[in-house]
């Protein structure tokens, strides 16, 4: 029998993803049955399974790669040898999350997931450590601006963190609900802060 290539695995792993994703965006993730992601899929029951057991373990593999690409986007700003104002840091991530939360975009699904996480320990565990994980490249920023004078002396990063990382989950709910904020919003916000 012939050996699956890797690529192989990873198209159908991404199959099983999106359609998952397109579940969960209509019938949110309480509502969403493993069977509607069989169906939704086009695979069988064993084909999804082979990759993933349980609805958590599919919360998990969305939430990740969502993370990753935020995380990632903060990454490549701390490691650019000037580190650009937090206006425009700011600007750039939510520039980012606006496409991932266009029409099929994978961060719809976040807000069913954060709910879903005050009432389903599984995927609170989930939720609460791709926060954490999140909440620490925004208490490196911290770190950084504090570094470089533009925080006084004495901030204290891990508070700062935290308070920066409110933004994106507060973006993403007055985008999906009120439909009236974008990065230019927030770039000019911040400004007006810190100015």
């Amino acid at each position: 029998m012939p050996k699956v290539s890797e690529e192989h695995l990873e198209q159908r792993r991404r199959q099983i993803l999106d359609a998952a994703r397109r579940c969960f965006g209509r019938k949110g993730f309480h509502q969403t049955s493993m069977q509607d992601v069989f169906k939704e899929s086009g695979l069988s029951a064993g084909a999804v399974y082979r990759y993933f057991k349980s609805k958590e373990e599919i919360v998990r593999a969305i939430g990740v790669e969502n993370q990753g690409i935020i995380a990632g986007l903060l990454k490549e700003v701390l490691s650019e040898d000037a580190l650009p104002p937090l206006d425009e840091v700011v600007g750039r991530l939510v520039q980012r999350i606006e496409t991932l939360l266009a029409d099929e975009g994978a961060l719809r699904v976040a807000p069913a997931a954060w709910v879903e996480a005050m009432h389903n320990p599984a995927v609170g565990v989930i939720v609460r450590d791709l926060f954490a994980d999140t909440r620490q490249w925004w208490v490196k920023l911290a770190e950084r601006m504090r570094d470089a004078g533009r925080l006084p002396a004495d901030a204290d990063p891990w508070v700062v963190g935290a308070t920066l990382f409110c933004l994106v989950p507060g973006f993403v709910l007055q985008r999906l609900i009120l439909e009236d904020v974008d990065a230019d919003t927030l770039r000019e916000g911040i400004r007006a802060l810190t100015g």
